[in-house]
């Protein structure tokens, strides 16, 4: 679990760096889900938004699982590394679409629209939103909605190897979003206008792309891991002499 720790910091970071994108994806549906809550519920929307975001959450850890099962079932063959190469690639498109300079990746949201057609008519049928069951429900069919930031960090969750680290570095990874959609549905104009802010896309970007260049496989990993356990690497090494 200590291997993972710094895994998941990271992933709580790139879903907290997101908010930009989250905020152009889900920004406007989170604003119309607040909408279709009836007036007499007005007076819990917290609990029904919080509600929408768990569902969503859940549906992302779900996403890491599955995900995650084909990644471990490469994970002994030549396949891993170009998974892993492609994850850290698409992290860096991430990043400059982050920044503003590039976006290239939306296109790859196009991937999951069929699936987003086939689910949107049993969304719809949730609305308007009275119990919190309905809205965690309608939030979990919200989380398939097709985002390029979801879907790359997806790709480097499975690049792990492992079912549950994947599925523990989405729940990670949507626990990061959180924020700022709950800011956004109950109008809090100042984080969102806070994280619109272009200093801010391009430093959250910049951080993304560092991380998608630490993420490539080479000689630099070798290199940080080797600084990062010089200790076990010394301990190791003198067990080797034997």
């Amino acid at each position: 679990m200590a291997e993972l720790a710094p895994l998941l910091l990271s992933a709580l970071i790139l879903g907290l760096l997101g908010g930009g994108h989250c905020l152009g994806m889900c920004g406007g549906l989170m604003g119309a889900l607040t909408l279709a809550i009836p007036p007499e519920q007005r007076g819990h929307r917290l609990r029904l938004l919080l509600a929408y975001n768990l569902g969503r959450i859940l549906s992302y850890t779900i996403a890491g699982l599955l995900i995650g099962l084909a990644g471990w079932a490469i994970a002994s063959s030549p396949v891993a590394m170009a998974l892993r190469v492609v994850a850290a690639l698409l992290l860096i498109c991430m990043g400059l679409y982050l920044a503003g300079w590039w976006s290239g990746l939306t296109r790859i949201e196009a991937l999951g629209r069929g699936l987003w057609r086939r689910i949107q008519p049993a969304a719809r049928k949730l609305l308007p939103v009275s119990t919190l069951p309905r809205a965690l429900l309608l939030g979990g069919l919200w989380g398939w909605l097709p985002c390029g930031l979801v879907y790359s960090t997806l790709l480097w969750s499975a690049s792990q190897g492992s079912a549950t680290d994947s599925a523990l570095l989405m729940l990670a990874f949507g626990i990061g979003t959180l924020p700022v959609l709950i800011a956004t549905g109950l109008a809090a104009e100042r984080l969102t206008a806070l994280l619109r802010k272009r200093g801010v896309r391009i430093a959250g970007g910049l951080l993304v792309i560092l991380f998608g260049l630490w993420t490539l496989p080479g000689p630099h990993q070798a290199w940080l891991m080797g600084h990062g356990s010089h200790g076990s690497s010394a301990s190791s090494g003198h067990q080797h002499s034997h």
